[in-house]
Formats: C-alpha cells, structure tokens, sequence
C-alpha cells in the first residue's frame, strides 16, 4: 500500500513514481525461476573414455587408437 504523505501529486506522477516502485520490486525479486541449461554432451567423460584402456606394456602406445 503506498500512502501519500505530503503534497498533492497529479495521477500522472502519482502512476509514474508507482511504475518506478514497480520496475524497482521486479527487478530485486531476480530472474524468473529458469532451469540451468544441462552440459554439453561434447565434453562428456564418458563420451570420450567410453572403452577401457589397453594394458601398459612396451606397445601399449600403438594400440591406444585401435578399436577394442
């Protein structure tokens, strides 16, 4: 409820000093409840470790591409 204390405010500044009180609450009041995007499926772990690794071994770095 506002209340007008002193003076004798037209309807014009009487509505616009209730818009600004009005901007003033929405915009305290933050965003619209909005979901956060979900991630990237680009940089998923496991997109890019979907297969177990080879064993260590002397050749281990040769079969690192191979398809297993």
């Amino acid at each position: 409820m506002i209340k007008v204390v002193r003076g004798n405010p037209t309807p014009e500044e009487l509505a616009a000093a209730l818009a600004v009180v009005q901007a003033r609450a929405a915009a305290a009041s933050g965003p619209a409840a909005v979901p956060p995007a979900p991630p990237a499926e680009w940089s998923a772990p496991a997109r890019i470790a979907h297969h177990r690794l080879p064993a260590p071994g002397p050749r281990a770095w040769a079969r690192t591409y191979w398809p297993g």
